[in-house]
């Protein structure tokens, strides 16, 4: 057995100091614990991803001597640690292997990631040869993320050249159901190299990413041994049952031998943290998201305006469970076309959570600005202008607040409104951060019920009401879009599923319905392309996941050529 702990910490992109205080940390854990190897996350001393900080020489400079650091706090514990290093020119995504006070050995990151979200191959050069440390009767080899992706990657090879346990280090991105992904690969890799699997996850928010942690050990059969919960720091020491891997002669791997401390007798963990439901995986992404966004960003409060409407609603409720209640403000911001029951509603939802809302109605304003430009543009029937008018207002108070106290303004549109348009470039787009941004008009449903599960926080009428903008009198989201069950499923399969129109027409979608709404979505690109970040839960969200130009006149259907609408 080898004794392994664990550390699923949450570091900070930049902050060197407090990443090397986490690290240190968990080295003084780990040999409190009886461990002999602990291991830490991918770019554990950078933070994950550090983007175009890793073009600076000073950073990258910075990283080393804080690595150096960390080294130094090491006793008998070795301990695995992300870093990124470099060369000359090159950088290395890599794993420091750490003991009695030095690096006595470097692994360089082989596959580097380059889809979706993952920019790696833009910065880092990729990796050669494998290191195995000989410990006695036990070998074991050290990898980083990506290299167990690959069926017959880097993992797989250092199986075959011998390691009976391979500690992977990992920055592995959430979206939806995606544990089970990872749990499933990783038993495949260890059966294929039979070895046993540490899989070590950083757990946060970064910008629009999440890292849900799940960190989780595998014996060379593939059996799941331990796992770790999600989205929560966490610390386990677990003893790793060696493979049965056969040694093959391998000239690219380098064998070294090292002594581990000697394994106490204090109880290690065998739990299993069991995989969430749908809703609550993705309703803890969103807290924490928000969250570690507000804090890393130096916000105490968020403000959001509150229409009585399902996006504002659910989230006010995911902004009062991530910062707590007294850190939320909501502001209902009725007009002449606003009914009483949506008022309400904001007021019952404040009530409900405990957070503080005002009232400002907008009638006056709205006013004076028609008023305003009345000689200039003398008015017309009522149009798309004047609707948005009212959003800009809206706009315009929040950032007042956010101004005047400091607060974070957050965005409450969707993934189905951002899709094809529905919002208002600098009325209800404006703010810092989307907390819905990726999800669709059937998935904020589906997460206000849930909240709700164990009472009514989000009034029963805000799920019952058909959606409204309320811009104007008696308007329905339906006038100007088809039925967001039907547009839902056509966006997942366009956007998501990067399916063609004769694709979606194929699984038995109205084709003038089909190329309306890839018409709205392609020429809707350049607002997308002005929204705030906000956090991703999808497989392909907007922006890092999805990059088209905004001026592109490809059109698949019979749509091209059209001009764009009002703003």
């Amino acid at each position: 057995m080898v004794r392994v702990a664990m550390a699923q910490v949450n570091p900070t992109v930049g902050d060197l100091d407090a990443n090397v205080g986490l690290s240190v940390d968990a080295i003084r854990r780990a040999e409190s614990s009886g461990a002999q190897i602990v291991a830490l996350p991918e770019l554990m001393i950078t933070g994950y991803p550090p983007e175009d900080l890793l073009l600076r020489d000073a950073f990258v400079d910075a990283n080393r001597r804080a690595l150096e650091e960390v080294a130094r706090a090491t006793g008998e514990v070795m301990a695995v640690v992300g870093f990124v290093d470099a060369s000359h020119a090159a950088r290395y995504n890599a794993a420091a292997i750490c003991s009695r006070g030095e690096v006595i050995a470097v692994y360089h990151k082989h596959l580097l990631p380059n889809y979706g979200v993952f920019d790696e191959r833009r910065y880092f050069t990729p990796g050669k040869g494998h290191v195995l440390l000989e410990a006695g009767e036990t070998t074991i080899g050290v990898c980083v993320c990506e290299d167990a992706w690959s069926p017959d990657g880097p993992v797989v090879a250092q199986g075959r050249a011998g390691a009976q346990v391979i500690v992977i280090i990992n920055a592995s991105p959430f979206h939806r159901a995606k544990l089970e992904e990872r749990t499933e690969m990783l038993a495949d890799r260890a059966r294929r190299a039979g070895a046993s699997i540490v899989y070590v996850n950083t757990v946060g928010g970064q910008d629009e990413l999440v890292f849900d942690g799940g960190s989780m050990v595998l014996s060379g059969e593939g059996e799941l041994l331990a796992r770790l919960p999600q989205f929560d720091d966490a610390f386990a020491t677990v003893d790793v049952p060696p493979g049965k891997a056969d040694r093959r002669t391998d000239p690219s791997v380098r064998r070294l031998t090292v002594e581990l401390a000697p394994r106490s007798g204090r109880e290690t963990y065998d739990d299993i943290a069991p995989g969430l439901d749908d809703e609550e995986e993705v309703y803890r992404a969103l807290v924490l998201g928000l969250r570690d966004y507000a804090r890393k960003n130096g916000f105490r409060d968020a403000v959001l305006g509150l229409s009585g409407g399902i996006d504002s609603s659910l989230t006010a409720a995911i902004a009062a469970d991530a910062l707590g209640a007294e850190h939320v403000v909501g502001v209902a911001m009725p007009s002449e076309f606003s009914t009483s029951h949506s008022l309400e509603d904001a007021l019952q939802l404040a009530d409900n959570l405990g957070i503080t809302c005002h009232q400002i109605p907008i009638k006056r304003a709205y006013s004076a600005y028609l008023d305003m430009l009345d000689d200039t543009f003398p008015t017309e029937p009522m149009s798309v202008a004047e609707e948005n008018l009212q959003a800009r207002i809206r706009g315009n108070i929040l950032m007042f607040i956010s101004n005047r106290f400091g607060h974070l303004v957050l965005v409450t549109g969707n993934k189905s409104e951002a899709a094809v348009g529905y919002a208002t470039l600098y009325g209800d787009m404006a703010g810092g951060f989307g907390v819905l941004k990726d999800l669709l008009k059937r998935d904020v449903y589906a997460l206000a019920r849930w909240r709700n599960r164990d009472g009514a926080v989000i009034p029963e009428s805000v799920l019952s009401k058909a959606p409204s903008a309320e811009l104007r009198h008696d308007q329905k989201d339906e006038d100007s879009l088809p039925p967001y069950e039907v547009l839902d499923a056509i966006l997942e399969l366009y956007v998501e599923g990067d399916r063609s129109l004769a694709d979606i027409v194929a699984a038995g979608y109205d084709p003038a319905v089909v190329e309306e709404v890839l018409r709205l979505v392609d020429r809707s690109e350049y607002k997308r392309r002005q929204a705030p970040p906000g956090i991703k839960v999808t497989a392909k969200a907007f922006g890092r996941d999805r990059r088209l130009p905004i001026t592109n006149r490809w059109r698949e259907g019979p749509a091209a050529g059209e001009e764009r609408e009002a703003t």
